[in-house]
């Protein structure tokens, strides 16, 4: 069985953090620049050094073949014999194999190509002699012989062996470097990283939704705005939930001390001994409670209602706005009474929550006939304005909004002085507004020419 020690991991992750992959990422990029700018630059010298030895080389077998003979000791031997004492010279004879060379020098290494080039087999011949470490070149000369000339390789080799060595060190160096630069790169580059490492540990923490400072305008800088937005939304949403919870009580303390008051004198009245309620009081009585108990009954529907549309959902839906209205029309004649409704309506399509939307129609016809006379008449109008959106209109006869109200008609629990002694949360327009937010739309309140209110929703989409 294996057994991981977080320990292990924990200390495995520092080793490896962000900071030091980017160190040893640039590390790794200069070391393999370096290598390969060093391989290229030895193998270069190289094959120039080893072309400069080689060139020397043959002219001077050149040179050698075309001096004049000279007399020593009753023999005629090159002139070059007389000048080579950087070189191992020879005169190699190709019927008898006999290599002639000054005596004061060695030999000159002789195998077969050298032969081949003495009896006129090859036109030249340039070779490395392994076991001499020379080069050997050998160019044809008169009567069957040929020109063999040797120089050695060290000189060459060490100068190859003296290179590589400074090119090793310049790289150890630059890679060196280059990990310091890499490390300061790293911690300079990362900092605003650590900064929202740092801000996200303070929000876990403490719930500190303070926006993180915010330099430059690079990617991280992009990012660091994200995040602030992202806590200016967390915040908004926080504060909203506050308010929203804080206006809540304040809604439902009036309905429940009412309720618990109205249950307390029934309970009194209950009790044996006491003096009986008239059978008005107590009709009265329980017709309150039973008010109080829709108004709740309301209340925490609306309540539910909020808190479902501020869930995170796809509108993915194609929405037939006039179904829409139709369908919430038929929801409001049933509990409008005598109240009529004129409605004109053309096509448009939008994609969204069909449920949403008919909620929020139904909130604002709901809402008309709320402050209607009775016999008046409800007009609803569904029509494009060419822009690309259409709007929902309705309109009623009532005592209309006061001109302080209409900026304040959708917040959530805004309730006017002539809605106070009405039924009604004061959500139902809050719905209304979220619903049209959330496909990208606006909500309006103005007065109609009826008198009344007019409210609008106003949605994106194109024609039916």
């Amino acid at each position: 069985m294996n057994v991981t020690d977080p320990r292990g991991d924990r200390w495995g992750a520092r080793r490896f953090s962000l900071r030091g992959r980017v160190t040893l990422l640039a590390a790794a990029c200069v070391a393999g620049a370096v290598a390969l700018v060093s391989l290229c630059a030895y193998l270069i010298v190289q094959s120039n050094l080893y072309q400069q030895l080689d060139d020397n080389l043959l002219a001077r077998a050149e040179s050698a073949v075309q001096s004049p003979q000279v007399q020593t000791q009753l023999k005629q031997v090159p002139g070059a014999f007389l000048a080579s004492a950087d070189l191992q010279i020879g005169q190699l004879n190709g019927l008898t194999g006999e290599l002639i060379y000054p005596q004061a020098g060695s030999p000159p290494p002789v195998g077969p190509s050298e032969l081949r080039v003495a009896t006129g087999g090859l036109p030249q011949s340039l070779r490395t002699d392994q076991a001499t470490g020379t080069r050997v070149v050998a160019l044809p000369a008169d009567h069957g012989e040929a020109m063999v000339l040797a120089q050695s390789m060290a000189p060459t080799k060490r100068a190859l062996n003296e290179l590589a060595v400074v090119l090793f060190l310049v790289g150890g160096a630059g890679i060196v470097v280059a990990a310091g630069a890499g490390t300061a790169v790293a911690r300079a580059g990362l900092r605003p990283v650590d900064r929202l490492t740092s801000a996200a540990e303070r929000v876990a923490q403490t719930g500190d939704l303070r926006p993180i400072p915010v330099s430059g305008d690079d990617e991280l800088a992009r990012l660091t705005h994200s995040f602030n937005t992202m806590l200016g939304t967390v915040a908004d949403s926080q504060e909203r939930q506050r308010q929203l919870v804080a206006d809540a009580g304040h809604e439902l303390r009036t309905p429940l001390t009412s309720l618990r008051t109205n249950l307390e004198l029934l309970l009194s009245a209950s009790r044996p001994g006491a003096r009986a309620l008239p059978d008005e009081d107590r009709a009265e009585i329980e017709a309150d409670i039973r008010g109080q108990i829709d108004e709740l009954t309301q209340l925490i529907g609306d309540l539910v209602e909020l808190a479902r549309q501020d869930e995170p959902r796809e509108l993915t839906e194609r929405v037939e706005l006039v179904d829409v209205v139709e369908r919430a029309l038929d929801r409001a004649r049933r509990r409008a009474g005598e109240i009529e409704f004129d409605v004109t309506m053309q096509p448009w399509v939008l994609t969204g929550d069909n449920s949403a939307l008919e909620r929020a129609v139904l909130n604002l016809l709901d809402n008309a006939v709320k402050f209607s006379p009775r016999d008046a008449r409800v007009r609803v109008s569904l029509r494009p304005l060419g822009d690309g959106t259409a709007v929902v209109e309705v309109a009623d006869s009532g005592p209309g909004i006061a001109e302080e109200d209409l900026p304040k008609v959708f917040d959530r629990f805004y309730r006017s002085s002539e809605a106070r002694t009405l039924p009604g949360s004061g959500l139902g327009l809050a719905i209304v507004k979220h619903a049209a937010e959330r496909h990208g739309g606006a909500v309006y309140a103005n007065r109609a020419a009826e008198g009344g209110a007019l409210l609008t929703i106003r949605l994106p989409g194109a024609p039916g």
